[in-house]
């Protein structure tokens, strides 16, 4: 086999937020879309294959004093240096090898920057997404066909030695799940309740705003709650949030790196563990997402910590995750695994979920943890290429909040949104103002048309109608 990357086309859509997303130290309102559409060589065919993603402030770096603009022309640049990476690279014998060359590249280059991992890999798996994309399309299979078969002639010892002699149909479920069960994001400015709005913030556009207006409107039964770190402000959400479940709902707390030390946050713990009220609520935690800064997280402090800490709540990591082999990493320290994000890299996770599994065949009574993680994820291809992978890796459910904070496919042109709706039938519905939105019901997403398609999205959409990169500026987005 023969891949290259022959041409890259980077185009922007400004995308505004319903109402605030406010994460850890951030306040999403507007970002820029990102699409990657690359023209790939496979066996001397060629096909298209495209990537996405919004470029929110904040996550990929932790500098509270930068301001948006800053972060904004540091994604680019990794993005741009990948791509240049890719276009400048010969032809590789497998899509897992041509990943391999622009990573380590990139890697390289990086070494000469202050970018950290985390940031300039998610240059690399925007590239690794449209070559995946191209490749599923030019083959004409189905991204799970791909894994299951390793037709991306994948290594797992390349980035876990301890998968030796293992391949990824070996450790991961034989077939792609059809369903997967959404878990709302509580962000930290939600409203809980519809009489929680002030109405100057009030959104006309009937979708729910509130918490208590999505559970109702979507029949949740899974939430991800963001902590603040106040103990105080932090317990008196969690008691309000509990009221507001009918019936007993699993959860996630996501304690954003509000700590630098474990102790603050153990001290938090036993409080809420120790309030009366929640006793039953509590029963529902699934795992706690990174509370700890990303700086010292996986720091030999902290596994000392960790370790003697007996009673701990299971915890993973998501910010801290920048590395191949973060995960090991995580699983030494003391915690039950890591998240998965396709903006963290697709190779990776698929590494990552037979890690996990494997780990968990060696200790089958233990607690071994992929979750996965949003960042405002909003279809037609970034959302529908995380849940593909997502089904693939067998994770059963996922937070979701692009459809919570976006209006749907409201901001694409009315020919992409009946695309979305023609191709995607299950996945999507016709909101009553016109526009498509994700069809959640009972809590739960249909994915099939996402399995079924090459990688995600499946259909012939057209990028290069948005905004050139080069022609775009931020101003744009006031």
């Amino acid at each position: 086999m023969s891949i290259s990357v022959e041409k890259i086309d980077l185009n922007v859509l400004n995308m505004h937020t319903r109402f605030p997303f406010k994460y850890g130290i951030a306040s999403l309102v507007a970002l820029p879309h990102l699409f990657v559409r690359a023209r790939v060589k496979v066996d001397g065919k060629t096909e298209i294959g495209l990537a996405a993603e919004g470029l929110p402030p904040k996550w990929f770096t932790k500098n509270p004093d930068a301001p948006f603009e800053s972060d904004l022309d540091e994604m680019l640049t990794v993005i741009q240096n990948a791509c240049d990476i890719a276009l400048h690279s010969d032809a590789e014998k497998s899509v897992f090898d041509l990943w391999q060359t622009i990573y380590a590249k990139q890697r390289a280059w990086a070494k000469t920057t202050a970018y950290p991992p985390l940031l300039w890999s998610f240059g690399v798996s925007m590239i690794e997404r449209a070559v995946i994309d191209a490749f599923c399309r030019a083959k004409g299979v189905t991204f799970a066909h791909a894994i299951k078969e390793n037709a991306l002639g994948i290594r797992l010892s390349d980035i876990h030695s301890e998968l030796h002699g293992n391949a990824p149909g070996d450790l991961l479920p034989h077939a792609a799940r059809r369903s997967i069960t959404v878990r709302h994001t509580v962000g930290l400015a939600d409203p809980l309740t519809d009489a929680d709005i002030a109405d100057e913030d009030r959104v006309d556009d009937g979708l729910p705003q509130s918490l208590a207006a999505n559970i109702e409107a979507y029949q949740l039964t899974h939430l991800k709650i963001k902590l603040c770190g106040d103990a105080e402000q932090d317990l008196a959400r969690l008691r309000q949030i509990a009221g507001l479940m009918p019936d007993q709902c699993a959860f996630t707390l996501d304690g954003n790196e509000q700590y630098t030390e474990v102790e603050p946050f153990r001290k938090l713990w036993n409080t809420i563990q120790g309030d009366t009220v929640l006793s039953s609520f509590m029963e529902g935690l699934i795992f706690v997402e990174q509370p700890l800064h990303r700086d010292m997280a996986l720091s030999a402090t902290v596994k000392a910590v960790l370790t003697d800490w007996t009673d701990r709540p299971p915890m993973i990591i998501d910010e801290s995750d920048g590395a191949l082999d973060s995960a090991t990493q995580a699983l030494d320290c003391g915690y039950v695994g890591t998240s998965h994000k396709n903006c963290k890299g697709i190779f990776k996770g698929i590494a990552n979920a037979c890690l996990i599994a494997h780990r968990q065949q060696r200790d089958p009574s233990g607690t071994y943890v992929l979750s996965s993680e949003d960042l405002a994820n909003v279809g037609p291809v970034a959302l529908l290429q995380d849940l593909a992978v997502l089904a693939v890796l067998g994770v059963d459910h996922s937070e979701r909040n692009g459809h919570h904070y976006f209006a749907g496919l409201d901001m694409y042109p009315e020919t992409i949104q009946k695309q979305v709706l023609a191709h995607h039938s299950t996945l999507y519905r016709q909101h009553a103002r016109g526009f498509p939105i994700l069809n959640v019901h009972n809590g739960t997403l249909n994915v099939e048309s996402v399995v079924e398609a090459p990688f995600g999205y499946g259909f012939e959409l057209d990028t290069l109608q948005f905004t050139l990169l080069a022609d775009w500026t931020i101003d744009e987005l006031a």
